[in-house]
């Protein structure tokens, strides 16, 4: 479908030639000759953003004034107060989010009908693609069989769901779906869909080049600014409104510039490098916005390890961690297929418009920060957070605090002076519990690694770790090491390409031979699809309270994320998620002492077992081939005979199944008018719960496993689906039934109206304890408002649209934070939830909050954007309290949104008056 560009573009388009190719582009150069400012400092990530403006220059939506303000953000230091409509060139989506995004669309063509619109007016307009990466799950590991019975159980699980986005395929203009056993989507987006230089004809039939942008459902979209393509995630929401044309409302970002220099050394991986950051990130302070890398260092950092660095930007907090274009990017295009004219224009146009960075690259930035590489050493993090850094010599004394702080105790020992079962000295009470298992020879106790899992985008798209991991199984291997029975391993790679390399090395029998065999191509444990424990293994730690651990290879490490049945999650670069299977427990310091013994009753440590970069170089080298990558991403989109077989029904809407526990039309549009009203005040709302600091989307959305007695296990029950067949809450996110009835109902979920209560409990309009769900029902009988009130933070991790769609109907009319995360504020705007943030130092705590008090919000009808408004707190006692909080509808678009009822609703109203 051709781009729109704008109308008052000429002065700044301009020919480029390269080889055979002419292309037309919008020159950066240009716009300074036109007297629009200057542009020349800009950091390389927001020349993107401005040739963006320059494209889409229209005098309405885009501005001369829009481009001019770049000019004064570089004169300002890095800082301009600008509102932006930026149009990101495509749209990237997974399974989980991408469902609920079709079956909005799906809704949409229904509401739009009922307006007296066409069906055909909802299409996408940018291009759409979707890969199902998130429905396999570990049933089976650890042995021959694991790939083909999880594919199986994955196909039986979500028939459903695939012949709906079957349907999706055939029904929608530009947008393709990517068939489950693929990949994770960002890693085909790294290796085969991002282009880093786009092209596309524009309305008047000339091929424009462009640099390459999106937008993604997840929040690690960000792993291809690794490969200086501009993309962040957002929410499904704002995500299906970007695909239906309308621009993303953004304010032109600082832009905070990390500085590498020095080289990796020996014994260090790109994932010790990356968890460093997180931590330096999180400690500088970077929400909403960018980070660029820049420095000498870069000389020195494969794109792999590039990538694993912008993948973790949400951990991070920013909205993407960006690397320009270099020739390390055009070593890995070349690498992964790409096509060579493709290679020559990006080359071109990045030096032609200022994206290339060069020796003298030196733009201005609003903050910086440096590292050297050489002062990396290994590391992990945890035991709930990605940003909780610790070197890898100090994991165990670490992990003894864990169980301490858990069990009260004294915190002071060293974990290294008690023996594994001998006595603890006699000032110290050693809190950790051991636990016998049924039927096993072997005990468990506080520590022991019950889950080791190679798997999620951020590292298995790296050569350089999984090489590495494969080589220290096949030193453990050779020496007759084996993983300790009681670990539950996995192997779940980002692309067949992975395994093509692990097979042409040899090194895939090693780690088959130590538990690790392939178990699916998808994310896995990293978004809680670890598949059950033994029985016997989570029944001991249940019975015994045991404070068990995972380590996986992944990004996310949050409360209640990976097992219902760990409790301290870590994060660790692939070759050490195989060390401490080996190890089978955290209280050992791997790093010095023993991680197992030789058939022969010899110590095997660390270092025996650890490869060389050289090693690692040499393989790489030799088996990461062009020719892999273009073998393996020949047919993605057709799929094997699984997907191929699966039928669905044809239409321009769809026949929503009646008996369907998986699809369901959502009341989101139903009985809707033609016109909005005004934004209305909040009035004798009641606080449906009060959450501390860093609740993330994790605790807030559906995620993960469910049981029975839970009101989404319940709903299910009595439609006659037993609990084997329940699947995850993510699987189910395109039935809002099942959604609404899980939203804060994490596990882990801390609700301060109730005394040491963890689970989605609240107060219920009688005043006991009940579930969130039922006593919002409760309260939507009676009429009644609801609020939230967070700490700081609030909304951090995922971008789960769910988070925001579940918040909004299960009632809740304002969130009340200290802070919000970027991604979920714009998501509760996007619902027409209304956040606010406390001002003056007030605080849930400061305020004294114990969820039997009504709030009341005035002045919404006349809100500005930022606007400072009054809320009137009244007590149990019937006194009343004014505090003033900032409304955090950003700009005058949001506002419009939030009139509407959402962003959905104001597009659907807009392309009703349209027709």
């Amino acid at each position: 479908m051709p781009i729109t560009v704008g109308h008052d573009t000429a002065r700044t388009r301009k020919t480029l030639t390269v080889g055979a190719q002419s292309v037309a582009y919008y020159s950066i150069a240009a716009a300074e000759a036109a007297g629009l400012g200057n542009f020349a400092r800009l950091p390389a990530a927001l020349k993107a953003v401005l040739e963006n403006m320059l494209r889409f220059e229209d005098g309405k939506t885009v501005t001369t004034d829009d481009i001019k303000a770049f000019s004064d953000w570089a004169a300002n230091g890095g800082r301009a107060n600008r509102e932006l409509a930026y149009r990101p060139a495509r749209v990237l989506m997974q399974d989980f989010t991408g469902v609920p995004a079709v079956v909005d669309l799906a809704a949409m063509r229904d509401g739009i009908k009922a307006l007296g619109g066409d069906a055909q007016q909802i299409n996408p307009l940018n291009p759409v693609d979707l890969v199902i990466d998130h429905s396999v799950m570990i049933d089976e590991f650890g042995n021959p069989r694991a790939f083909q019975m999880n594919v199986d159980r994955e196909y039986e699980r979500n028939m459903e769901r695939y012949q709906f986005l079957k349907w999706g395929q055939g029904a929608f203009n530009n947008f393709r779906v990517v068939p489950p056993g693929t990949g994770i989507c960002h890693q085909v987006n790294l290796e085969y869909l991002a282009q880093t230089v786009w092209t596309d004809e524009d309305q008047n039939g000339e091929t424009v080049a462009y640099p390459d942008t999106l937008v993604g459902t997840d929040s690690h979209t960000t792993m291809v600014n690794g490969a200086a393509v501009l993309g962040w995630g957002v929410g499904g929401i704002e995500a299906e409104a970007a695909m239906l044309g309308q621009p993303i409302s953004m304010l032109i970002p600082e832009v905070v510039g990390f500085e590498l220099t020095g080289a990796m050394v020996e014994g260090t991986t790109g994932t010790d490098l990356v968890l460093k950051v997180v931590e330096m990130l999180r400690k500088k302070g970077v929400v909403g916005k960018f980070v660029e890398f820049y420095g000498a260092g870069l000389d020195h950092l494969p794109l792999a390890d590039r990538a694993t660095i912008a993948n973790m930007a949400p951990e991070y907090g920013a909205t993407c961690g960006f690397f320009p274009v270099d020739g390390e990017t055009l070593r890995y295009l070349e690498q992964t297929g790409r096509d060579k004219d493709r290679i020559a224009l990006v080359e071109a146009y990045a030096k032609e418009n200022g994206l290339w960075r060069g020796p003298d690259y030196a733009p201005v930035y609003s903050d910086t920060l440096t590292l050297d590489m050489g002062t990396i050493v290994p590391a992990i993090s945890g035991p709930k957070r990605p940003q909780d850094y610790v070197t890898l010599d100090h994991a165990a004394d670490s992990f003894f605090k864990v169980v301490a702080e858990y069990r009260g105790e004294d915190e002071s020992s060293s974990a290294r002076d008690m023996a594994a079962e001998g006595p603890a000295p006699d000032t110290i009470v050693d809190p950790r519990k051991t636990g016998t298992v049924d039927g096993e020879d072997y005990k468990l106790r506080d520590g022991s690694v019950v889950i080791a899992s190679i798997t999620s985008c951020t590292n298995t798209s790296n050569p350089y770790v999984m090489i590495g991991a494969g080589l220290v199984a096949k030193k453990a291997h050779e020496l007759g090491l084996n993983r300790k029975p009681w670990v539950k391993t996995s192997l779940a790679p980002g692309s067949q390409v992975v395994t093509e390399y692990l097979n042409a090395s040899g090194l895939q029998e090693h780690l088959d031979a130590i538990g690790f065999n392939l178990v699916g191509y998808g994310c896995t444990t990293c978004i809680g699809n670890s598949g059950p424990l033994q029985p016997e293994i989570s029944k001991s730690i249940a019975d015994n309270d045991l404070v068990a651990v995972s380590v996986l290879s992944g990004n996310r490490n949050f409360e209640g994320r990976i097992s219902p049945d760990v409790r301290a999650n870590y994060l660790a670069s692939p070759p050490l998620v195989v060390a401490y299977a080996l190890a089978g427990d955290m209280n050992i310091d791997i790093a010095n002492d023993p991680i197992g013994q030789t058939p022969d009753g010899k110590d095997v440590y660390l270092k025996d077992i650890w490869p060389t970069q050289k090693e690692i170089a040499e393989i790489v080298e030799r088996t990461v081939t062009r020719e892999a990558f273009q073998s393996k991403y020949a047919d993605v989109f057709k799929g094997d005979e699984k997907w191929q077989a699966v039928e669905t029904s044809g239409g321009e809407t769809y026949d929503w199944p009646p008996q369907s526990t998986y699809v369901r039309n959502p009341p989101y549009f139903q009985g809707m008018s033609a016109e909005p009203g005004r934004i209305a005040d909040i009035n004798d709302a009641r606080p449906l719960a009060i959450l501390g600091d860093m609740v993330t989307t994790d605790h807030i959305s559906p995620a993960g496993s469910f049981k029975p007695d839970t009101p989404a296990g319940k709903y299910l029950v009595e439609r006659q689906v037993t609990p084997r067949d329940f699947n995850s809450y993510g699987s189910r996110r395109g039935n809002h039934e099942v959604m609404m009835r899980g939203t804060f109902a994490n596990i882990r979920i801390k609700n301060e109206m109730l005394d040491g209560v963890e689970g989605g409990y609240t107060k219920g309009p009688d005043g006991e304890q009940t579930s969130i769900f039922d006593a919002a029902m409760a309260y939507q009988a009676q009429g009644a408002p609801l609020v939230v009130f967070g700490g700081e933070q609030y909304g951090a991790g995922s971008s789960r649209d769910w988070a925001a769609k579940g918040t909004a109907l299960l009632g809740v009319k304002a969130v009340i934070a200290e802070s919000f995360e970027r991604i979920h504020r714009s998501n509760l705007v996007g619902m027409g939830v209304i956040p606010f943030e406390f001002t003056g130092g007030d605080t849930r705590k400061t305020l004294g909050l114990t969820g039997d008090e009504r709030v009341t919000i005035k002045g919404l009808a006349e809100v500005t954007p930022q606007q400072e408004v009054p809320c009137t707190i009244t007590r149990a006692d019937g006194t009343s309290q004014e505090i003033t909080l900032k409304c955090r509808i950003d700009t005058a678009i949001e506002k419009e949104y939030v009139e509407h009822g959402g962003v959905l609703h104001y597009v659907l109203r807009n392309l009703a008056k349209s027709a």
